[in-house]
């Protein structure tokens, strides 16, 4: 992924107002984030740990969404669950269910779409193995690297394809 400023991630946000992606957190750092190793920019908020946020390139646009921890489920699972979009597997509370606001008439009627993370958004880093989960599952795949990497990038479009599905 090329380096983001500030203007071009606020500026991505499809799931929100444009006064509410002003005042999202963005990662500590920016500047120093290792670009090269990331297929998006995935980022959980320190002050409001509830809220999550993802800006991936989507039809050579880049595209942000605001996820959240729905309210009323458990924020810890205690058993070892596997990131939906890279399919790292995670101890206790490595994984989450976040989920985002639909796009347009659909997402102002209340309607989103979830799926479970890695909790700390760093999927790209796991599948480089830049990243090890704490209590990880131990399994060998035999896909490359680069084969891995092109799964996770599908599962984050369709994810993102579900965002602006109108039903």
């Amino acid at each position: 992924m090329e380096p983001l400023g500030e203007n071009d991630i606020r500026a991505s946000f499809v799931n929100c107002s444009k006064g509410e992606a002003r005042r999202i957190s963005l990662p500590r750092g920016l500047a120093d984030l290792p670009w090269a190793d990331l297929d998006f920019l995935g980022w959980r908020d320190p002050g409001a740990p509830d809220r999550g946020y993802l800006v991936a390139e989507r039809g050579g646009e880049l595209t942000g969404v605001t996820l959240r921890v729905p309210q009323g489920g458990p924020r810890a699972l205690t058993k070892t669950t596997m990131c939906s979009l890279c399919l790292t597997g995670h101890g206790g509370s490595g994984v989450s269910l976040l989920a985002a606001r639909k796009v347009g008439a659909s997402g102002r009627e209340g309607n989103t779409v979830g799926a479970y993370m890695c909790a700390d958004l760093a999927c790209p880093l796991y599948v480089r193995g830049k990243k090890v989960p704490l209590m990880s599952m131990r399994y060998k795949e035999s896909l490359s690297l680069e084969e891995r990497l092109e799964r996770m990038r599908t599962h984050v479009d369709q994810f993102l394809d579900k965002v602006f599905q109108e039903r």
